[in-house]
């Protein structure tokens, strides 16, 4: 997928970018520069997005010309490790990129990811035009917003990009034991997170904790543990349906709780050994792999003895009058048999 064949400056001299909406010559290309830490994990989580045709690994905003590793680590060029994306803006939008690279680092760090430390290690978005620089603003404010506070994630033109020496293209492509500050998980992830990265977006910050930090929601104050209305409940994040309400029971517990799932192959189990003495299983969803709670064996026996202990910021609930207008016809029958 990578050919990494342009081994030139970005610049023409003048610190101006040669073609600053980064179209490629002769094809629908555009391109985006991200700076997020070691820049061989960085690479490989982009080159799993869909629509990324090409990737390069490089040192951007140097004051020397053509650094070498060895000078940007010694902090002498005030570099950054970047990685230049080549994409097809009809298969993924710059929006989605940046809202992937944000997600995929530590944006309040400064000058450092992981176990990386120093200036050349610090995250930013460096922009090509005004396009690129209000969309990198906008998913800033919309981070700082869920979050209360501020990120540390640079936003400045780029002055210039430099590529890496060629034994660090596609290092880890390479050498699949090499050290990288993003999880396998999420490198072997991207494709599916890129799906659902933009609803992903749109959580309230509770929605986000929980779902995505496995955060627990506060017991008899949230929106679901005394709804017992004839419905359906989804996945916050995708829509898959989870639950009905015919399967749901007042636990007593202060959180949603249910016999059973409509299809066990929707969820996955995990050992969860955070509370120490107490270890429990988590319960994710197996498609977005959203946090939704724990399964408990103190369930009902007539309903099989288990408690899905959910919590509501991870479902939504769709009432039985709209669940053929928002697509959830199928699983009327289901609903009514059980009632």
């Amino acid at each position: 997928m990578n050919t990494n064949t342009d081994n030139s400056t970005t610049t023409n001299g003048t610190g101006q970018n040669e073609n600053p909406h980064g179209y490629e010559s002769g094809a629908k290309t555009q391109t985006a520069y991200f700076a997020g830490g070691c820049f061989w994990g960085v690479e490989r989580y982009f080159q799993g997005v869909d629509g990324v045709t090409d990737t390069q690994v490089g040192y951007a905003q140097s004051r020397k010309e053509n650094p070498s590793y060895e000078e940007v680590c010694s902090g002498a060029t005030d570099a950054a490790e970047t990685v230049r994306v080549t994409y097809d803006p009809k298969r993924v939008t710059l929006r989605t990129l940046t809202l992937l690279f944000l997600d995929v680092i530590d944006p309040f760090s400064v000058d450092r990811q992981g176990n990386d430390t120093g200036r050349q290690y610090r995250t930013a978005m460096f922009y090509l035009d005004e396009v690129q620089k209000a969309i990198y603003d906008k998913a800033l404010q919309q981070l700082a917003a869920r979050e209360g506070r501020e990120a540390a994630v640079i936003v400045e033109p780029l002055r210039n990009f430099y590529p890496a020496e060629g034994y660090h293209q596609d290092y880890l492509d390479k050498n699949p034991g090499g050290y990288c500050h993003i999880s396998v998980a999420k490198l072997m992830n991207v494709g599916k997170r890129q799906r659902y990265i933009e609803s992903i977006w749109r959580l309230d910050p509770e929605q986000y904790a929980v779902t995505q930090e496995a955060a627990t929601e506060r017991p008899f104050a949230n929106k679901y543990d005394q709804n017992f209305e004839p419905g359906i409940y989804v996945d916050v994040v995708s829509g898959e349906p989870l639950f009905l309400s015919t399967d749901k029971f007042d636990a007593g517990c202060g959180w949603p709780a249910f016999s059973k799932p409509i299809d066990g192959s929707s969820l996955t189990e995990h050992r969860d050994t955070r509370l120490p003495g107490r270890p429990r299983i988590e319960i994710r969803t197996a498609d977005t792999q959203i946090h939704l709670g724990h399964v408990f064996d103190d369930g009902p026996r007539d309903r099989g003895g288990l408690r899905y202990c959910m919590n509501s910021a991870s479902l939504r609930f769709v009432p039985r009058e709209k669940m053929e207008a928002q697509g959830y016809g199928k699983y009327l029958p289901l609903l009514d048999k059980a009632q």
